[in-house]
C-alpha cells in the first residue's frame, strides 16, 4: 500500500540558545544549523524510515534546489512537488538546553500548493490506501474529499491547531491525531466527547504521559518511554509519520501506538528534525531493550 502525504515542506534554521527570549529580549545563539523541515516533509521522512511507501505531495520555491536534493537524499520521490513562484516555507527554531523550543513559520510555498498535482497524484490512490494531512498548506479539505471518494483512509495532523480548518476536513477524515491541549480544546469548542466524533479512531498525544488510541471500543493506553531529550522540536511528526506507515502495515492500535511512540522518544535525543527520525531497525532496537 502506500502513504500519499500533502504536506509542508520547510527550511528549518536553528538556533541553540541559553534560554527561550522573552518578550523584547535580544538571546545570542550559542549555534545554528540550517536543515530540512515541515511538518509534511518531518512526517514524509519518519513514515518513509518506518517502512512505508511515501508519495509525498508539496510545493518549494523554484530557487531552491538543495531542497529538491535533499528530498531525494532522503529517499522521497520528487514526482509530486510543484515549483512555485513563491520562496519555501522556512521556520526560525530557537531550542534551549532543556529541549523545549519555540518557533516562528513562514508558510510561503506550503500555501500555494497545485490542485492539478494533488487530483493527478492522488488518482492513482487506491482503496486502503493512506492519506496523511496536516495544517499547514491549502487544499486539505479537497485533498481528503478525493482520497475518501477513492476508499482511502485520511489520517490527519492537526496541527498547528485551527478549529475551523479541522471542521472543513472532518467529515473526509478516519483516524484524527491530536495532542492532549487540542483534543481539550476540540472537546469544549464543539461539546462533543473525543469517542463520538465522526471518525474510526483519534489519537492523542500527552507528552511525557504516554499516548492514546480512543474509538467506539474504548481506549487504549501506550506508556511514554523515559528518555534525556536533545531536542523536542519534530517529534509529534515522527510520531505521526512512524502511526500512518504502522497504519498502513497493518499493525494493531496498540502495536501502532508502541512503534510510534518508541520512534518519537528515539528522535528527541537528536537535534534537528527530518534528519533525525529513526528508521524501522533502530526502533526495533529500542523496543527490545526497553
Amino acid at each position: 500500500m502506500t502513504v500519499f502525504n500533502l504536506g509542508s515542506i520547510n527550511t528549518d534554521h536553528f538556533y541553540r540558545v541559553p534560554h527561550l527570549p522573552q518578550p523584547g529580549e535580544t538571546v545570542a545563539a550559542l549555534g545554528y544549523m540550517k536543515g530540512l523541515g515541515g511538518k509534511g516533509a518531518n512526517q514524509s521522512v519518519a513514515a518513509l524510515r518506518a517502512g512505508a511507501r511515501v508519495v509525498h505531495i508539496g510545493a518549494i520555491g523554484e530557487g531552491d534546489g538543495w531542497i529538491a536534493a535533499k528530498l531525494a537524499e532522503m529517499g522521497l520521490d520528487l514526482g509530486a512537488i510543484a515549483r512555485v513562484d513563491q520562496p519555501t516555507g522556512h521556520a526560525i527554531v530557537a531550542t534551549d538546553p532543556a529541549g523545549e523550543n519555540a518557533i516562528i513559520l513562514h508558510p510561503g510555498a506550503n500555501r500555494a500548493q497545485s490542485r492539478k498535482v494533488i487530483e493527478q497524484t492522488l488518482s492513482a490512490g487506491q482503496a486502503g490506501d493512506i492519506l496523511l494531512l496536516q495544517n499547514e498548506t491549502n487544499c486539505q479539505a479537497e485533498a481528503a474529499k478525493l482520497a475518501q471518494e477513492h476508499g482511502m483512509r485520511v489520517l490527519y495532523s492537526a496541527a498547528p491547531f485551527e478549529l475551523d480548518a479541522l471542521k472543513a476536513v472532518l467529515p473526509h477524515v478516519t483516524h484524527l491525531l491530536v495532542n492532549a491541549g487540542e483534543a481539550a480544546a476540540l472537546v469544549a469548542e464543539t461539546g462533543t466527547a473525543l469517542e463520538a466524533l465522526p471518525v474510526k479512531a483519534v489519537i492523542v498525544t500527552r507528552g511525557a504521559d504516554g499516548a492514546e488510541w480512543v474509538s467506539a471500543e474504548g481506549v487504549f493506553h501506550a506508556p511514554a518511554h523515559k528518555v534525556t531529550p536533545v531536542d523536542t522540536t519534530g517529534a509529534g511528526d515522527c510520531f505521526a509519520g512512524t502511526l500512518a506507515a504502522a497504519i498502513d502495515q497493518g499493525m494493531t492500535p496498540e502495536q501502532a501506538l508502541r512503534q510510534a511512540s518508541a520512534a518519537a522518544a528515539l528522535q528527541v535525543t537528536r537535534p534537528g528534525t527530518a534528519e533525525a527520525m529513526p528508521d524501522r531497525d533502530e526502533v526495533a532496537d529500542f523496543i527490545g531493550r526497553a
